[in-house]
């Protein structure tokens, strides 16, 4: 199946039933397709802006759409659009209805909500109806506050009583749909979060992120706002740790065979900074060479990150070569942001290779990277003032 424009694809989405499947390309033109025959059914456009985001309603006769340019359109299953609006100034990341509608007790009509997140920093909740005796229909309900940077997903809990959004500031909020009220911010990622999505039979959360790590949350069924995480939340990357938390570290980092022998020597949060090759072999006691470097590298990985909290500067502002804030950041084919004059002069020595994973290069095409340019230069203005 291909984009009749010939543009690439940004986003696909499935009806609830299966029997559609939309297709948004980075022309701004949208495809209906036949998911039984593979064949287009009906095609249209949005007139500014790249589609990077879509969803059906739950009763699959209507589908959103949402534009880099920040328009959130609305069509019907025979591809007419019924509504466009422009729903975020700088450009919409995502949307995603609500499986449970919501009742109107003056007329006993059900509509359902709609979420939309954007880069300004923004998470709005729309109620959407369309029925054959009033139409269609899209209200604006409110703006969901919380974020200090571009929101770049946002997904409803099966039962649609929470909505949970991930953002550039490195935070995932946990919202409550009936009451707007934040529910819980979690902190644990250290880079971007990027996707988020809730299981469908039971209380888990799963959110996505730049520090290329997925966490899972499971919810405590007494109170809904209180989530944990498996590694034991905001304990991450401190020297506070006790002799337990560098346990449960050891076992996340695939070392329980030395859990007995760190606890033997009493080995905490400061202490475990302080290992050194000589302090494993003499003082623990471990034989194994390659165990003795594991343990070094992961040692070295939380120093990293450590360093990077304390400078204050977000470790996704600072370019991987140069060490410093990006003023000019570019996306290289390896997927990582760089400096573009310190990527422009690796390229020139004839390095083909990424700098990040050190993989041959498909591309040497460098393409400005305007998201992060612009949280770079909100996270400069909030440190002037």
């Amino acid at each position: 199946m291909e984009q009749p424009s010939g543009s690439p694809v940004r986003v696909c989405r499935f009806s609830p039933d299966s029997t559609c499947l939309a297709s948004g390309a980075a022309d701004g033109t949208v495809v209906l397709w036949n998911a039984q025959s593979y064949k287009l059914h009906r095609c249209g456009s949005v007139k500014d802006g790249s589609l990077v985001a879509c969803a059906f309603s739950p009763s699959g006769n209507l589908f959103v759409t949402g534009s880099s340019c920040g328009d959130l359109t609305v069509w019907d299953d025979k591809m007419r659009c019924l509504h466009s609006e422009k729903a975020h100034d700088l450009g919409i990341t995502c949307c995603d209805f609500s499986s449970q509608p919501v009742s109107d007790g003056e007329r006993g009509l059900q509509f359902f909500r709609l979420a939309s997140s954007g880069q300004d920093c923004q998470v709005k909740i729309w109620i959407v109806s369309f029925t054959h005796v009033l139409g269609f229909e899209l209200k604006y309900k409110s703006t969901l506050s919380g974020h200090s940077a571009p929101v770049l997903a946002c997904a409803f809990s099966h039962d649609g009583q929470m909505l949970v959004s991930g953002s550039v500031d490195k935070s995932v909020i946990i919202y409550d749909t009936n009451t707007h009220n934040v529910l819980h911010t979690l902190t644990q990622h250290t880079r971007y979060v990027t996707t988020c999505a809730f299981a469908p039979s039971v209380l888990l959360l799963a959110t996505g992120s730049m520090d290329k790590t997925v966490n899972i949350w499971q919810f405590d069924l007494e109170t809904l706002g209180q989530a944990r995480s498996t590694e034991d939340q905001l304990k991450q990357f401190t020297e506070d740790w006790s002799e337990e938390d560098v346990s449960m570290w050891l076992c996340a980092q695939g070392l329980k065979d030395l859990v007995s022998i760190f606890k033997m020597n009493n080995i905490d949060g400061k202490e475990l900074l302080n290992l050194t090759k000589e302090s494993l072999a003499d003082d623990l006691k471990i034989e194994s060479l390659g165990l003795r470097s594991k343990v070094l590298r992961k040692i070295e990985e939380l120093r990293n990150k450590m360093n990077s909290l304390s400078s204050g500067i977000p470790d996704e502002f600072i370019c991987p070569i140069t060490r410093e804030l990006m003023t000019d950041p570019v996306i290289a084919s390896d997927g990582y942001s760089y400096e573009k004059e310190a990527m422009e002069n690796w390229i020139s020595k004839k390095k083909r290779t990424s700098p990040m994973t050190n993989l041959v290069l498909p591309s040497v095409v460098l393409t400005p990277n305007r998201t992060l340019k612009m949280a770079i230069n909100r996270w400069l203005e909030t440190q002037q003032k």
